[in-house]
Order: C-alpha cells, then sequence, then structure tokens
C-alpha cells in the first residue's frame, strides 16, 4: 500500500502516519524528517547528495517557505529508490502542491510503482495553530506557524482536487481524538483495498 498523507501544520499527520505504517506494517516516509536530516547532516553522512540537497533547502526551511519542487522531487526520488520502502510507504508533508503531486505520479511511473490513496486530515485554522504551539518544534514559532497554515491554504488545497478527481482522495475529520481518527482511517483504507 501506498499513501500520501496531508493536512496542514498541527493536523496530526505524523501522529498518523505512524499508526498507518504500524497498522500495515509500511514505511513512513516523512519529506520533514528528511530535511532536518539532510539540514543537520545526520543519518546522511553516507550520502552526498541527501547532504547537497539539504544545503540548498535549508534557507527555506528557515524562512517558513516551501522547498522549490525540482529540489523535493530529488528528495522523494532519492528516498523512494531505498530498499525499505519497497513492500509500501505513507509519504507525509509531500506533496504540498498540485504541480509537486503530477510530479509524484511521474516519478511514482518511473519507479514502477502506483499511490492508492491520499488521506487528508481536515482539521480547522485555529485546532493547526494551537496544536503547532503546543509541540515546540524549534523551527514553531508563531510567525512560521502562520506562514505554514497561509501556504496550507495557498498551494495544498488544489491538491486536494486533484486527486478528487482521480478518485483517490479519502477526507477524514482529524479534529477528532488520535485513537478515533486512527480508527476511521483504517477502516477506509481496508475497505478500499
Amino acid at each position: 500500500m501506498r499513501v500520501v498523507i496531508l493536512g496542514g501544520s498541527g493536523s496530526g499527520k505524523s501522529t498518523q502516519a505512524e499508526r498507518i505504517c504500524r497498522y500495515f506494517q509500511i514505511q513512513r516516509v516523512s519529506t520533514g524528517e528528511v530535511l532536518r536530516e539532510a539540514i543537520t547532516q545526520s543519518a546522511v553522512l553516507d550520502d552526498p547528495q541527501l547532504q547537497e540537497l539539504g544545503l540548498h533547502a535549508q534557507p527555506y526551511i528557515e524562512q517558513g517557505e516551501l522547498v522549490p519542487d525540482d529540489l523535493m522531487i530529488e528528495f522523494i526520488r532519492s528516498r523512494l529508490k531505498k530498499p525499505d520502502v519497497s513492500k509500501g510507504w505513507v509519504l507525509e508533508g509531500y506533496p504540498r502542491t498540485a504541480f509537486q503531486a503530477e510530479e509524484l505520479d511521474f516519478l511514482l511511473d518511473e519507479l514502477g510503482q502506483k499511490l492508492d490513496w491520499c488521506v487528508y486530515l481536515q482539521v480547522p485554522e485555529a485546532v493547526m495553530v494551537n496544536r503547532s504551539v503546543e509541540r515546540s518544534l524549534p523551527d514553531d514559532q508563531p510567525e512560521i506557524i502562520h506562514r505554514r497554515v497561509e501556504l496550507f491554504y495557498d498551494c495544498t488545497v488544489p491538491i486536494l482536487e486533484y486527486y478528487d478527481r482521480r478518485r483517490r482522495l479519502l477526507t477524514i475529520n482529524g479534529d477528532q481524538s488520535p485513537d478515533a481518527v486512527e480508527d476511521e482511517i483504517i477502516r477506509l483504507l481496508s475497505e478500499v483495498v
């Protein structure tokens, strides 16, 4: 199973991606973690390409901006070629634009893979902001959080239309307890497998 999980900052993507992976015994591919590791150079010392990509991505991340599409495609290509994702994956934090969604489909064709579903965690803006402030990651300063939410609405919403037209969109109410969200996702994914 190959799934993209979408939602704004603080929508619960990481939590639900981990739970989906545990349930279906597949790998989680978090672009946020891949980018952070590439920037801090932890876990990528043996991968010069990721180091180079990380250096180019760092200024964008520090300003709360989206990393340019060409860089993101290379991060994703590099990660989806690794053997640990051969049985399936949940991709978290990508795509973030309709263009990236199309590019992901082209990349998957190139790699001989196919996206099964896009799971969208629908959460009100105020909830996204509050959750992001509460988790207090180093890059979760209020102005950056608000910028991310703004970018989400500007750039990511067209992705929902992209996947909806392809009949691959599952919309989940993300403003519930993590267990209730997980139950709904697992139920829907199990029905459509």
